[in-house]
């Protein structure tokens, strides 16, 4: 099951949220039986979130359906509950959320048989004010595109990434790796958990585009950036990405979310469009491993 949807529930996060617009979209792909990706929108409170489950049969879409359903809702208690008086102390609470979780996820995946192995990748984007607080573990990423630029503001948390930044392979080396797939850190795993937490600048023109690597993983950035440039909509520009994804191979499950950060007294034309392409098919054949 893919799970995709705005969040109902009034908010915290409404206190300082920017004029935002935002569409989702996911995709299981050509390969895969079973979409295991998760996302949650809410450009009313800022609030951004991609998840990519692994774990087999069962296991990686329940975990990433906990990130999407969980995560809000204790961010929400926590910043409802804290005295945030710089973006540092929020960027710090969206840290210590992550890290909670994970250790849920991980605990929750020992005691229950059937859940064995479960995980998840996880990026999140929070925008208050003129910035924008940016977490990840695994290997889904967020790009902010600023008119003609494209950074990619998460590093994979990967075998191959590791890699790639060492220089020990190149960037054209990445998708036949053997170790492609294989994550250095993730939602769930035992031992020490280590999520990325950065603050960023996000002002109106700014796009983020938080992904599970099912785009990345198949098309470039170059080509990202042009499909960025190209669409002013975003439901149109999450199409099309989902488009190039697919006829580069679809491998793997793909989900893409993109937000607008507006002029302050500008209002989105429409409201969030979150939606599915491909419905899921049941029984997975994935083996409960780390590797997707």
């Amino acid at each position: 099951m893919s799970i995709c949807w705005p969040w109902k529930r009034k908010s915290i996060f409404s206190r300082s949220v920017p004029p935002l617009r935002a569409a989702a979209l996911s995709d299981v792909g050509k390969v895969r039986e079973n979409n295991e990706d998760a996302c949650v929108s809410l450009p009313e409170r800022g609030l951004f979130i991609v998840s990519d489950g692994m774990g087999g049969h069962l296991g990686g879409e329940v975990a990433s359906e906990i990130v999407v359903e969980i995560l809000p809702l204790i961010l929400e208690e926590r910043m409802s509950a804290a005295a945030l008086s710089d973006f540092g102390d929020v960027a710090s609470l969206v840290h210590d959320a992550i890290v909670d979780l994970s250790n849920q996820v991980q605990r929750q995946s020992e005691d229950q048989p059937g859940l064995s192995g479960m995980g998840a990748t996880v990026v999140v984007a929070c925008a208050l004010g003129d910035r924008a607080i940016i977490a990840n573990l695994g290997d889904s990423r967020v790009y902010r595109y600023r008119q003609p630029d494209l950074e990619q503001l998460t590093e994979d948390h990967s075998i191959v990434g590791i890699l790639l930044r060492g220089g020990d392979i190149e960037t054209k080396e990445v998708k036949d790796h053997p170790a492609r797939g294989r994550l250095s850190r993730f939602l769930g795993m035992e031992g020490e958990v280590l999520p990325d937490v950065i603050t960023v600048e996000f002002v109106p023109g700014d796009r983020l585009l938080l992904c599970s690597d099912g785009l990345s993983g198949e098309v470039d950035d170059e080509s990202i950036s042009v499909i960025l440039d190209q669409e002013s909509s975003c439901e149109t520009a999450c199409q099309r990405l989902i488009d190039a994804a697919l006829e580069a191979g679809g491998g793997d499950n793909i989900t893409v979310l993109v937000a607008d950060r507006l002029e302050e007294l500008e209002h989105p034309t429409n409201q969030p469009s979150v939606r599915s392409t491909s419905e899921s098919k049941e029984n997975s054949t994935e083996n409960p491993n780390k590797e997707r």
